[in-house]
């Protein structure tokens, strides 16, 4: 028998199933193909989120509520598949915070990791552990586990960004805490821009020692991100799969710059079509520049900038930009290549 058949089950086997269910028993032939699959088997499924809309709701959610009473004004990404689980993908959450000008997003701290990636407005903060970075267009920005961290909007203009936690992850460990630090917005010890200075410029302190797994630099400017991009087309050296695809790292170690969440950078030029890809990674990804289509498990998306789309695992994914396009992207990599159960595909098989 294989692990895709049941066996056929007889009165005196369904006699059986029920007095030990009594117990908490179940027998394991019964349900082997259903928890040990040939391949990823996901509530999770394709999706694109317009940003256009999401400002519109957003905006309206700032009449409503003010970011102190919500303690996050978010509206939250929930695949289709998974709805009223807080989900985009079956490891990840994610949504789209909005800071009105002069709110503050009170200081609080917990379990989980973060992620910011800025999507419309400029001059706003985050402050993370003592130190603040202004955030700018298409900003990296993360917030380590249970570390103090708040938002603030001193600009004239609504700030938006995504916001990516590992939530579903902690909550399978059971090992979310979580606390607020008593105060709107913590005290700042260090200058804006240490972080960047010590860790940023393949330089570390001659005495650094690590603090936790996430890496010492919290923001990492798209500007920079952008220039290295374009540095690196010249080369002309196009993976088929990808186009130009980096990873953001932690200068630590050279590892992914979370722990837990895995995030990339990646370039299209215009009219690249990639060829068909993979991975055990179900990936959210968001149109920074350009616009395009991309074709995932044999369903059609068409993205504009600062659209918002994910790919289940395992299921095919194809890229083509219209004009040159860069695509902000994360997933579970990181702790999948941990735990020795990535995997990828090139083309189809």
């Amino acid at each position: 028998m294989s692990l895709t058949e049941k066996p056929i089950e007889t009165p005196e086997r369904l006699a059986f199933y029920r007095k030990i269910d009594k117990q908490a028993y179940t027998p394991l032939w019964t349900v082997l193909s259903d928890i040990i699959t040939p391949e990823p088997r996901s509530r999770c499924v394709p999706h694109l989120w317009q940003f256009a809309q999401a400002r519109a709701w957003l905006l309206e959610a700032g009449e409503l509520i003010t970011a102190k009473e919500a303690e996050r004004r978010v509206l939250i990404l929930e695949n289709p598949g998974m709805r009223s689980e807080s989900k985009i993908t079956t490891s990840l959450y994610a949504g789209l915070q909005l800071v009105l000008p002069g709110e503050v997003a009170p200081a609080h701290r917990h379990s989980q990791s973060a992620l910011r990636f800025v999507l419309e407005g400029s001059g706003a903060h985050t402050s993370v552990n003592g130190e603040r970075t202004v955030m700018e267009y298409g900003d990296f920005v993360i917030t380590p586990p249970w570390a103090w961290h708040d938002h603030g909007n001193d600009s004239d203009q609504p700030m938006i960004w995504m916001d990516g936690l590992d939530i579903p992850v902690a909550s399978f460990f059971d090992a979310s805490f979580a606390e607020g630090y008593g105060e709107d917005e913590q005290p700042l010890s260090r200058q804006t821009g240490d972080s960047l200075a010590r860790y940023g410029a393949n330089m570390l302190p001659i005495d650094y020692h690590r603090h936790g797994l996430a890496s010492p630099i919290f923001n990492y400017p798209y500007a920079r991100s952008r220039d290295a991009l374009e540095a690196m087309q010249r080369q002309q050296e196009w993976d088929p799969c990808h186009g130009l695809k980096m990873r953001y790292v932690n200068p630590a170690d050279g590892g992914f710059a979370m722990p837990t969440i895995a995030p990339f950078l990646q370039l299209l030029p215009a009219g690249f079509k990639t060829e068909p890809y993979r991975s055990t990674d179900a990936t959210v990804f968001v149109a920074t520049e350009g616009s395009g289509r991309s074709t995932i498990d044999g369903h059609s998306f068409d993205w504009d900038k600062r659209d918002i789309f994910v790919a289940p695992s395992w299921k095919w994914i194809t890229h083509e930009s219209e004009n040159e396009s860069v695509l902000f992207s994360f997933s579970d990599r990181v702790a999948q290549q941990k735990l020795g159960f990535w995997r990828e595909q090139r083309g189809h098989a």
